[in-house]
Formats: structure tokens, C-alpha cells, sequence
């Protein structure tokens, strides 16, 4: 079983109460939910979704089809290509009228219906909620017990009022004969899963970590992550700071840091570009930091509410000068949680940056987890302890190690002197131009780490034989679909893999043995100039020529990477 439901309409009609509320109820019954949203940038108006996919098995991207589209407005229309032969419109012809006829179309008075039982033009989606679970059979009980909880916290009246407006719904939805259920969620499915949204999975991943401070200014679609983390800092004991700007949020997290607390930012393209010079004096003064960079389409503002993967060769070359990072990209909602959690014990072990790159798809979109393991995000801090501050008559800030990684001091304790400087320094800290010697030893001390990280960093996943005669090359939030398209063309017979990345800088040569002559790999984007498979050719010498781009501002479905991939056998190159 798998099914798709689409709210469409216009921003301010509550689509992502109704998308949240479907979304809810559904992993509270046990089934594996992916939601998603596709907003333009506007506060009202404008054409906007809300797509709810709904499984029996594992779900992680969106479906190229709709089964059941609630359609708020005239541009629902666009939808039509989702459509199947049986798919349902729901739609008030008295709100948007339409000039297509596809799938089994249900005009219901959701206006009238609010109306009558007590409700506002606002409680539409509340109709729209209960027509759709009406016509899956799902029990109104359950329904009706979520919206006294949900609405009924601060008012009771208007709780039950959304019961009420509930129930016309799910009552006028049985009035329908579909010659047969769409599907039947009368059961649960299993235990109660936990529904988490991308943003939030970060936030949680850095609480686990022990994160005590963010300081970020919005900007979408990063800004979930610190308004979660707001909303936890009393109980967590956390520092949220809304700085003025992306040079100041990334200055004051390197403060923190240097004092000995775990500090982070957020941001986007526009706003990681801002902290460009705090990330030099991040590899300059070697002080640990973890920025998550949250992609959309780009240059300039592009669409601040769409996805990309657009700033992997940005993220990996930001910076003036040569210091080490890792750059780190999730591979869905879960792996989000681990992974900010992972970054800062990278950060503090070799005291460098972290970049973990999201993407407004999994930043904005939420998934079932069955659970998480916070005890797995084990802190470990890498400073010297009080015995070895007592030992440390002659404390060096930055001293020459094999490793290039110095033993860590935090200022104010009593027994040496910690210090730190933006211009090139000894190992005691103290500026130096020292050229003959001092220069180029600091420049290759803090390039050794690269070795160390080298041997941390985890290799590919695979999906799919060992021995398979082709392979799909993704990174990141690609994931889903892929694994998905994989499936696919095993099923019709095609002997392919999936070879997926989240640590991708630096990379290690070794991680690259699937590639040869005799098994085609191509390498699966959302940009437009393939930027993993060329960090591939640098770092190999092999030349990735066979890709598949996506640039539209929207995630790849599974359907879109088979018909590519065919495509691409047919005309034996680039699509």
C-alpha cells in the first residue's frame, strides 16, 4: 500500500495544518508517513502544496502521483499530470471551479458545511481533513480525539467546534459512491511512530550532542532550527542569540566556542556567504564550530522556498587560505539527528568546522521514526583535563604535533595562559612573520588533520548487489528517491546499485573502488553542473561524464530518475 495525498491551494488557507494534522494522525496509527511542502515566497496568495505519502513499508521522497488531491484553488489544475485514472479531486466549486475533468471529481460544499456546524471560512481545512479520512475509512474517533487535544488546550469551545465541523465532513464524505474504497485505514497499521520534521531532527541532534549555544538570523530554510531550539532553551539550558546578521551569528558562536562551549549557526547560501571571514578565523585560530548550511536554489535570493544542491563546492572551498573541514550531508530526516550530533565531535577532536548541508526538502519535510537514540550521540570533548593543566608548565596553544592537532585549553582556568590570534602566530599564539620557518610549519601543521580525518570519515552506503553491472552515484537528500529508483529497475530486470555518500569532504580514494570501465556509474544531482561527480574526478582522476541534473527548484522523485536513467541509455551520455 502506498498513497499520496496533495493539499493544494493558496498560502493562508491552512494547508499546512491540514498536511500536519493527516500527517499526525496517520504515524500515530502506526504507518510510515514522508510529508513535504512547496511554497512560493509570499505570505498570502500564490500556488502552493502540502503532498502526504503514506506506506505500509519505509518511505523517504515524495511520489511523482497523487491519489487523493484537495484542491483549494483554480491552480490546482497543474496537479493534473499527478493524476491517475482513480485518483479523487476534492474541490468547492463555489471557492474554485475547474474546467478539467480527471479521476473521480467531489464537489463538496466545504464553505457550507463549516458554516453549519458552528465554524469560520477558517475551519475549511478541518472539512478537508475529515472528507479525506471519511473516504479512507480511517475511524472519526480517533480524529475527533486529536482535535479536542490540539484545539482545545487554551479553548474548549472552539475545540469542540472543530469536532463538530469534523464531523460534517467525515458524514458528507460516506455520502460518496466510488464504486469502492480508495483504501481502508480503518486499522492501525503498528505501533505509534513519532512524526519529525527535518529542522527539528538537527536541533535535536545538537541538544544531544550537548550544544549550550546558537546564534543565527533567519533565513529560509534554516530558520526550524533555531526557533525549535528557542522553544527548548529554558529546559535544555541553551543560549539562543537572533544576531543581527550571518558575520555576527558565526563571530559570537566562535566566542562561545573559544570559551569552551559547544556553539552552532544556521543559515542559507546568502547567509553562509556573510560568514565566509569568521570561517577563515574558525581554521586560523583552530577553534571547533558546527554551521549547518541549509541549500536553495541560488545565485543571489534564487527561490528562498524551494530545494537545490546547489552549495557543495561552496561549502568545500569557502574560506581564504587552506585550512581542513568536513562537510558532512544527511541522507534523510533520521540521519539528520545522528549526524549533527557526529559534527561536533569531529569539530572538537581536530578543532576545525563543520558543515553539515541540508536542503529546504529535508528541512521542511517530516518523516516517521520508529525511535531515536540519543545515548548513540556520545559526547566526547577532547580537553585536557585538570591533571594535565597542573603538568602543563609550558602550555602551547598551537603546539607542532604530528597529528596537527594541539591539546585544548580553555581560557580562565588557573594554571596557563590560553590565547588565540587572526594574523599568523607561534605556538604560543603570539603573531609571527617568521617566514623562513614559523609560516610554513603552522601552514602545514593545520593541513596534517587532513590525514587523521581521513581515516574518520564513514564510507558510502549501498542499496542494491555488490555485483551489480551499474551503479547510481547520490549524496544527501537524494537518498529516497533513488533507493526507490533502484528498486524499480531491479524489479524490471536492470542489474543496478546504489552508492550513496553524506561525508563528502574530504573524500578518500579508497572509497571509490566500484568505479571501473567494465560498470558504468552515473552520478544523480540536484544542480546543474554536477558538482559531486567533479569533487569525484578530482579526487579519482576519473572522469564522471554520465550524470543526471535536476534544477527546477523541486526534489527528484523515483519516476524522474528510472525515465532519466532510460533516457540515458538511449542516448549514451549526459542528461
Amino acid at each position: 500500500m502506498d498513497l499520496t495525498i496533495k493539499i493544494a491551494g493558496e498560502a493562508g488557507q491552512g494547508l499546512q495544518s491540514v498536511g500536519g494534522l493527516l500527517s499526525r494522525l496517520f504515524a500515530r496509527k502506526g504507518y510510515h508517513v514522508f510529508a513535504n511542502q512547496v511554497v512560493q515566497s509570499r505570505v498570502r496568495g500564490g500556488h502552493n502544496w502540502f503532498a502526504i505519502r503514506i506506506s505500509d513499508r519505509p518511505v523517504h521522497s515524495p511520489s511523482f502521483q497523487t491519489d487523493i488531491l484537495v484542491a483549494l484553488d483554480k491552480e490546482s489544475s497543474c496537479h493534473l499530470k499527478e493524476l491517475k485514472k482513480d485518483s479523487v479531486v476534492i474541490f468547492d466549486s463555489r471557492l474554485a471551479a475547474f474546467s478539467f475533468r480527471q479521476g473521480r471529481m467531489l464537489d463538496v460544499p466545504m464553505a457550507d458545511l463549516a458554516s453549519k456546524a458552528g465554524g469560520n471560512k477558517l475551519m475549511i481545512n478541518t472539512v478537508a481533513a475529515s472528507l479525506v479520512l471519511g473516504l479512507l475509512n480511517f475511524r472519526p474517533e480517533d480524529l475527533f480525539a486529536f482535535l479536542r487535544q490540539s484545539f482545545g488546550k487554551k479553548d474548549e469551545a472552539t475545540g469542540e467546534t472543530n469536532v463538530r465541523v469534523a464531523r460534517e465532513g467525515y458524514d458528507f464524505a460516506h455520502k460518496f459512491d466510488l464504486g469502492g474504497r480508495i483504501a481502508d485505514f480503518s486499522r492501525p497499521a503498528g505501533k505509534p511512530k513519532m512524526l519529525v520534521g527535518g529542522s527539528e531532527a538537527v536541533a535535536l541532534g545538537a541538544l544531544a550532542a550537548g550544544c549550550q549555544f546558537i546564534s543565527a538570523y533567519p533565513m529560509s530554510p534554516s530558520t526550524g532550527i533555531m526557533t525549535y531550539l528557542a522553544s527548548k532553551a529554558d529546559s535544555c539550558h541553551i543560549v539562543v542569540e537572533q544576531s543581527e546578521d550571518e558575520i555576527a551569528s558565526i563571530n559570537m558562536a566562535l566566542g562561545a566556542s573559544f570559551a569552551g562551549v559547544r556553539a552552532m549557526t544556521a543559515s542559507s547560501g546568502g547567509g553562509f556567504a556573510l560568514m565566509v571571514e569568521g570561517l577563515s578565523l574558525a581554521g586560523m585560530i583552530e577553534t571547533p564550530i558546527v554551521i549547518v548550511l541549509a541549500q536553495r536554489p541560488a545565485p543571489a535570493t534564487g527561490l528562498p522556498t524551494r530545494t537545490a544542491q546547489e552549495d557543495l563546492l561552496f561549502a568545500v572551498h569557502a574560506g581564504h587560505g587552506e585550512f581542513p573541514r568536513v562537510v558532512i550531508a544527511p541522507k534523510d530526516i533520521e540521519g539528520c539527528f545522528y549526524a549533527t550530533a557526529r559534527a561536533f565531535n569531529l569539530a572538537d577532536k581536530y578543532r576545525i568546522p563543520v558543515i553539515v548541508l541540508t536542503d529546504q526538502l529535508l528541512a521542511d519535510s517530516f518523516a516517521t521514526i520508529d525511535v531515536l537514540h540519543p545515548e548513540e550521540a556520545v559526547v566526547r570533548r577532547y580537553l585536557m583535563t585538570e591533571d594535565e593543566l597542573k603538568q602543563a608548565r609550558d602550555y602551547k596553544s598551537f603546539l607542532l604535533t604530528r597529528s596537527g592537532v594541539s591539546p585544548r585549553a580553555l581560557p580562565g582556568n588557573p594554571y596557563c595562559f590560553v590565547t588565540a590570534d587572526s594574523d599568523e602566530h607561534d605556538e604560543y599564539g603570539r603573531i609571527t612573520e617568521d617566514l623562513d620557518r614559523m609560516r610554513p610549519r603552522m601552514v602545514e601543521k593545520r593541513n596534517r588533520r587532513i590525514s587523521g580525518l581521513l581515516k574518520e570519515l564513514k564510507p558510502p552506503s549501498w542499496h542494491g548487489s555488490r555485483n551489480a553491472k551499474e551503479i547510481l552515484v547520490g549524496w544527501g537528500s537524494t537518498y529516497g528517491a533513488l533507493k526507490e529508483a533502484v528498486d524499480t529497475l531491479c524489479a524490471d530486470g536492470v542489474s543496478i546499485a546504489l552508492v550513496h555518500f553524506e561525508d563528502l569532504w574530504p573524500l578518500d580514494c579508497k572509497h571509490f573502488g566500484f568505479l571501473n570501465k567494465k560498470r558504468p556509474a552515473v552520478v544523480v544531482e540536484n544542480n546543474f553542473t554536477g558538482q559531486f561527480a567533479n569533487l569525484i574526478t578530482r579526487t579519482t582522476g576519473i572522469v564522471m561524464d554520465r550524470r543526471i541534473s535536476k534544477y527546477d527548484g523541486l526534489p527528484f522523485t523515483a519516476r524522474e530518475i528510472v525515465r532519466a536513467y532510460r533516457d540515458l541509455h538511449k542516448k549514451g551520455g549526459r542528461r
